[in-house]
C-alpha cells in the first residue's frame, strides 16, 4: 500500500472543518442537525527498517556486469512495497567526484545504483556513518544533491549543522514520524557547530535538544545510530546508555548501525531499541555472522506502537539478501 508522504520540517497548520465533538464522540453537523458518526477506523502505519546498504565495491562490479541497479533488492522488494515507509543506512557517498580521503576501505557508488533503492522503494536513509565522507567534501555535496533529486530524504546531514540536526518527517496520512540520525565514528570537525557541510554527532545534550524538537512535529520519533563495536553480537554498556537515555527523551525506537552483524532487540521504557541490524546489501559473506541480517517490521496504529516483528535475511554468493524461512518472530 502507497501513501503519498508528505515531508514537512515545521509544524502543519492545524485545518479547520465541520466536525464537532460531543461527549468524546466525533459527529457531523448537517442541515444545522447533528448527526452522529461511527467510532474512526484506526489508521496504521507500516514501517520497515533495514540494515548497511553499500552498492560500491563487490556490490557495484555485480550491479555494472548485470546492468541492473535493481537486481540486489529483487527478493525483499514486494515487502518493501508493502510499507508506507522503508528507511536503511546508505553507507556510502553517491558521487562520481571527489577524492579518496579514507582508508583502503573506501566506498564510493554511482549515482544510477540510486535506482535499485528507487525501485526498492527505500524512502528514508541515514548518512551519519563512517564512510560517507570516504571521498570528501565535493562527494558527500554530491550524495545530498543526488538523494534530494531522487526524492529519497536523507537524514543525519546536510549543508551546515542546523540542516543535519533538522528533524526530518514524513506524514502518512495523520501520523507524523520524525527520524533523526548520528554517528560519533566520524571526525570532529565534520560534525561541528561551523561545519559547511556537516555529518550529526551527538552528546547527550544535543541528543536531548534536538529530540524535544521532533517531539513538537511529530507523533514518533526515530532515531538512529551508526556506533558499536565491527562483528560483536552483543550490544555495548555505552550503547546501552546512550539507547535508554534517548528514549527517556522522548524518542519510540532506536535504528542501530554499523556492526554489520546482528544485535540484540530490546523493548524498553515503552520504546524499543534495535541495537544492530546487520548488513542488508554489503559485500561481507566471510562469516555466518555476516552473511545474515535483521529486517524489524514495525506498525503504528493512531501513532502508537502496536506490533513489532523481526524477518531474517541471509545473503546469497551474489549478495542478494533473501529471507530465511522460518525465522519470522514477534517481539
Amino acid at each position: 500500500m502507497f501513501f503519498r508522504l508528505l515531508i514537512t520540517l515545521v509544524p502543519a497548520l492545524l485545518m479547520l472543518s465541520a466536525v464537532a465533538t460531543v461527549s468524546g464522540r466525533p459527529v457531523s453537523v448537517e442541515n444545522g442537525a447533528e448527526m452522529p458518526r461511527g467510532e474512526p477506523i484506526p489508521q496504521e502505519v507500516k514501517l520497515i527498517f533495514a540494515g548497511d546498504i553499500m552498492l560500491s565495491r563487490g556490490i557495484g562490479k555485480i550491479v555494472e556486469r548485470k546492468q541492473d541497479y535493481t537486481f540486489p533488492f529483487a527478493s525483499t522488494t514486494e515487502l518493501f512495497h508493502s510499507a508506507d515507509i522503508v528507511f536503511a543506512n546508505l553507507e556510502n557517498p553517491v558521487s562520481t567526484g571527489g577524492v579518496r580521503s579514507g582508508s583502503i576501505y573506501s566506498f564510493r557508488a554511482d549515482p544510477q545504483t540510486l535506482g535499485g533503492l528507487l525501485f526498492a522503494g527505500v524512502g528514508v536513509v541515514s548518512i551519519a556513518n563512517n564512510h560517507i565522507w570516504d571521498y570528501g567534501r565535493e562527494a558527500f555535496r554530491d550524495t545530498l544533491a543526488n538523494l534530494s533529486e531522487n526524492g529519497i530524504i536523507a537524514v543525519g546531514g546536510g549543508e551546515n549543522y542546523e540542516e543535519a540536526h533538522t528533524p526530518k518527517v514524513v506524514t502518512v496520512g495523520k501520523t507524523r514520524v520524525a527520524f533523526l540520525a548520528y554517528t560519533n565514528l566520524i571526525s570532529a570537525y565534520l560534525g561541528g557547530a561551523s561545519s559547511t557541510p556537516a555529518v550529526s554527532r551527538f552528546t547527550d545534550d544535543i541528543l536531548k535538544t534536538d529530540i524535544a524538537k521532533a517531539r513538537e512535529l511529530a507523533d514518533v520519533v526515530i532515531v538512529s545510530f551508526h556506533w558499536g563495536e565491527e562483528y560483536e553480537t552483543k550490544h555495548n554498556r555505552e550503547q546501552e546508555r546512550v539507547a535508554k537515555l534517548t528514549i527517556d527523551a522522548g524518542a519510540n525506537l532506536i535504528v542501530g548501525h554499523h556492526p554489520h552483524v546482528v544485535q540484540e532487540v530490546e523493548e524498553y521504557n515503552g520504546g524499543y531499541i534495535f541495537y544492530s541490524l546487520g548488513n542488508f546489501v554489503f559485500d561481507q559473506n566471510f562469516s555466518e555472522d555476516t552473511g545474515k541480517g535483521l529486517l524489524m517490521e514495525v506498525t503504528l496504529t493512531d501513532g502508537n506502537i502496536t506490533s513489532v516483528t523481526r524477518k531474517e535475511v541471509v545473503f546469497g554468493d551474489d549478495y542478494q539478501p533473501y529471507f530465511f524461512e522460518g525465522t519470522v518472530s514477534s517481539e
